[in-house]
């Protein structure tokens, strides 16, 4: 049995393709500074001429005997195909390359750089891989403080960045690099906790059963109900706590007021749910999505 799911190899090499052709062709051919150890591999390729496909590599090696004792081995086979797969799209994307004009429009050279390594990183990390360096780092902030990569790499981002500047980079080109790395980050924890928004609902109601039998027959979501008490009226009351897909939230409002339109609801995003109805069905075993 592969100790790998295909799906997920799948992905990790597109998520490796989308980076590097965003690296080589905006931030590289705009002579803009990415963060992390991608931010040394450009550095040294602006200052020395040195192949970021090849000190992508050799700085990544020390790396790789944390992530296998601290990752665990089937991420570590991920973050090895990520960190070589980054690599060798590198190298066909400089031998082959695109001619985007955009030295005039570092605005727009900024934009889609951002876009372009967010989405690639984000992919990667949606399916357990990383390319090494600090993706590594970020990936066991994210897994023990629950902090997460995109904030953890941003940091990172910054250091680089400023030795960036120092070196080769002019105000203006840095100040766009900042743009670029900002978007970029955001859209990793978009891709990354995306799938997984959904909508919390706390309702209180004097029809509070009406409202939970409704919800639970026309929308098959469970409720689980919450024992509280008025701070001013001193009464105890019944509140009903509900997640719900964020595309159902709107029937479920519609569920509520059709039963109590004088219902006090509080709502509020939730960005990771596991359980019955999101991550498992109903007889317990994993939702593949």
């Amino acid at each position: 049995m592969l100790p790998f799911k295909l799906k997920n190899l799948f992905f990790i090499l597109l998520g490796s393709a989308i980076f590097s052709f965003g690296l080589v062709h905006f931030n590289m051919q705009n002579n803009l500074a990415e963060g992390g150890f991608t931010g040394i591999t450009l550095l040294l390729f602006f200052l020395f001429q040195i192949n970021p496909s090849i000190s992508n590599l050799v700085l990544n090696v020390p790396i790789f005997f944390i992530g296998l004792k601290l990752l665990g081995k089937t991420t570590f086979l991920y973050t090895l195909i990520g960190t070589i797969s980054v690599s060798f799209f590198l190298w066909i994307f400089q031998l082959h390359p695109f001619h985007i004009p955009l030295h005039e429009d570092l605005t727009l050279a900024a934009l889609f750089a951002g876009v372009f390594i967010g989405v690639g990183l984000g992919i990667i990390f949606r399916y357990g891989g990383t390319t090494g360096g600090v993706d590594i780092i970020a990936r066991l902030v994210y897994k023990f403080f629950g902090i997460s990569m995109g904030k953890t790499m941003f940091l990172f981002d910054a250091c680089v960045i400023t030795l960036s500047s120092i070196f080769y980079l002019s105000y203006r080109e840095a100040m766009y690099t900042l743009v670029a790395v900002f978007i970029g980050t955001r859209v990793i924890d978009f891709i990354q906790e995306g799938a997984y928004r959904a909508k919390a609902a706390t309702i209180i109601s004097e029809k509070h059963e009406e409202i939970a039998e409704k919800i639970m027959k026309d929308m098959d979501r469970g409720v689980t109900i919450l024992k509280g008490q008025g701070s001013f009226t001193k009464q105890n009351r019944n509140i009903l706590y509900c997640v719900v897909a964020k595309n159902e939230f709107v029937k479920l409002k519609q569920v509520i007021t059709a039963v109590d339109p004088h219902a006090f609801v509080v709502v509020s995003d939730v960005h990771d749910v596991l359980g019955e109805g999101f991550t498992l069905d109903e007889n317990k075993n994993p939702i593949e999505h």
